[in-house]
């Protein structure tokens, strides 16, 4: 089966307490476990740390959501799931430029 493309757009809480600043260190490793999946392909948080933008891979909308619920800042966000027709990305801007100088 073919894996569809989705982009969430997260909103983050206006007021951000302990509670959730002490699950991010969780939520940095299953961004991580994703990342080496090949699920999670881009995650981006806004200058103002308002919005968090993420695109995925998956098999359907449903197994989307499930992903997204494996996240352990989810339950603290509001999320708006967008199906995508494609999305392009540079890959050479993640590999480092190695000089031989």
């Amino acid at each position: 089966m073919e894996l569809l493309s989705f982009m969430v757009d997260f909103t983050l809480p206006e007021e951000i307490d302990e509670e959730f600043l002490d699950l991010i260190p969780e939520q940095r490793t299953r961004v991580a476990e994703l990342f080496k999946q090949n699920r999670l392909t881009s995650y981006t948080l806004s200058a103002d740390r308002s919005k968090l933008w993420a695109t995925f891979l998956a098999k359907s909308k449903r197994e989307l959501v499930y992903l997204l619920d494996t996240f352990p800042l989810t339950p603290y966000m509001q999320y708006t799931i967008y199906t995508l027709a494609f999305n392009e990305q540079n890959s050479s801007a993640s590999i480092p430029i190695i000089s031989l100088n």
